[in-house]
């Protein structure tokens, strides 16, 4: 749902005011589809894990109010999965409250909260936070070009084994550019990305 700026809820209007003051890191999205705005620094880490997500097609900031008992609500995202479906989610720490929840399906929306202890279980959102620190980058054509050459005739490759491939870019930053944007793919949760992460072509 989309407004103009003269038929926006007050209370839509007040959170765009509010987490347009707010910054926290990684500042670089990859598959936000406006605008990035986050309230909270869990939200933004539940961002970083949307932008991980080999499911999630597009994902956008605070997309519209419902009226709950409790007041007007503003979801934290609306995120669109490459099954067709979308959903809106909020980051919270422990609960929800159910008048969000009824709220949102006497709207007909799909909707669900993501937990604190979700959010921050694993080593996921640690190595998307790492990835996603150099999204504003990119990897040349020769570079990558390089890189799925060596992978289509080893496999995969430790990512020490990868070092010497890029010649244009630092290689951690064209990894990184490369996972990002789904050319490649690295297990994120497992343990920390390091010298023995394998590496492999991108495949669906």
């Amino acid at each position: 749902m989309s407004y103009s700026h003269f038929e926006m809820p007050p209370a839509l209007y007040a959170a765009y005011a509010e987490a347009s003051t707010k910054q926290f890191y990684p500042g670089a999205t990859v598959r936000c589809s406006g605008t990035p705005m986050f309230r909270s620094q869990l939200a933004r880490d539940l961002g970083c894990l949307l932008d991980v997500d080999r499911n999630v097609v597009a994902w956008l900031c605070l997309p519209r109010q419902v009226d709950a008992d409790i007041g007007p609500h503003i979801f934290d995202f609306l995120v669109d999965y490459d099954d067709g479906t979308s959903v809106y989610l909020d980051a919270v720490d422990e609960e929800g409250s159910p008048d969000i929840t009824e709220a949102a399906a006497i709207a007909g929306l799909q909707h669900r909260f993501e937990f604190r202890d979700r959010i921050e279980d694993g080593f996921r959102l640690l190595n998307a936070r790492d990835l996603l620190r150099y999204a504003r980058w990119r990897t040349p054509l020769n570079d990558r070009i390089r890189m799925l050459a060596a992978l289509d005739d080893a496999g995969s490759l430790q990512i020490s084994e990868c070092l010497g491939i890029f010649r244009e870019v630092a290689p951690m930053t064209a990894i990184a550019w490369m996972a990002l944007h789904r050319l490649i793919e690295l297990d994120l949760d497992e343990c920390m990305i390091g010298p023995e992460t394998l590496v492999r072509r991108y495949r669906r």
